[in-house]
């Protein structure tokens, strides 16, 4: 019985901001609680979101995850929710103080990573603490990446 409720609530990610590992040097990442209107869920539950070009702020001692985009759920009518408006993220006092203290030293900023469902079928938001990369460490990690992809062809063809 217990198998038959995990498959019901399947984990995993629903959204991924995929350019933020290309254009930040990742920290540390941590998991968030996100409050979310019923529609908003449905829809995410759908994939019907976005996370490009969003980010976190800690305002008055709360995190809030801005320009997440939401599409409107299709069955909710007039009861729809804002596409673009600002979300609250849930965290401890400790953790929220901790990041504070971080994106205030010079070049830290809180991106989110993904967005998922957890196996209790909650949303939750990865949020990492980051910092910009400049052009060239973006270069740099290209060629490093085709460098790594050029031994693995040489060694497949070679063994393979």
């Amino acid at each position: 019985m217990k198998k038959a409720a995990a498959d019901r609530t399947k984990e995993g990610a629903v959204i991924n901001n995929r350019k933020a590992r290309h254009e930040y040097n990742i920290i540390e990442t941590m998991e968030a609680g996100i409050a979310l209107q019923g529609s908003e869920v449905k829809s995410l539950r759908q994939g019907m979101a976005n996370l490009r070009d969003s980010y976190a702020r800690v305002d008055k001692g709360e995190v809030i995850l801005y320009n997440m985009h939401i599409s409107p759920y299709d069955k909710a009518s007039h009861f729809n929710h804002e596409p673009k408006r600002p979300r609250k993220l849930l965290l401890h006092k400790r953790e929220i103080n901790r990041l504070m203290g971080a994106v205030r030293e010079k070049g830290f900023t809180l991106v989110p990573l993904k967005v998922y469902f957890n196996r209790r079928g909650l949303a939750k938001v990865e949020l990492a603490l980051a910092r910009g990369k400049q052009k060239y460490d973006k270069r740099e990690a290209i060629a490093r990446r085709d460098a790594q992809r050029e031994m693995a062809r040489a060694v497949k063809e070679r063994y393979g």
